[in-house]
């Protein structure tokens, strides 16, 4: 994916996930794509994945990030060396992509995504 791709719709987003959960090797059965209030996306134990619609206003570098993250939990429930490892062998700079997903927050889309679209993503 490269740095400026954008993710144009739905179908988009959902096509990163299932190329993402192929590569992993997990197992996703459902891909719902909705508003949320306070989330980028959320995945249950069972592999249904909901993503926020507004993945599709970010750089597609960063929607990827929330996507690998989420299927990462399939592996790892959660947050430490191990589930750690996973995202750096799959992102190598995953912690970057956190830091701008941070700070731009679920609120302030479209604020700092210049300084993101720097990114180098292979």
């Amino acid at each position: 994916m490269k740095t400026e791709d954008v993710l144009n719709n739905t179908t988009d987003l959902k096509s990163e996930v299932w190329r993402w959960a192929d590569c992993l090797g997990v197992k996703v059965h459902e891909v719902h794509v909705r508003q949320m209030r306070r989330k980028w996306a959320s995945i249950s134990t069972n592999g249904r994945l909901t993503l926020n619609t507004e993945l599709l206003n970010l750089p597609a570098q960063l929607a990827e990030f929330v996507i690998v993250h989420e299927l990462v939990h399939l592996l790892v429930p959660n947050h430490g060396k191990l589930f750690k490892g996973y995202m750096s062998a799959y992102l190598p700079d995953w912690q970057e992509r956190q830091k701008c997903l941070n700070e731009e927050g679920i609120t302030g889309l479209g604020k700092s995504l210049e300084a993101c679209k720097t990114l180098s993503c292979e």
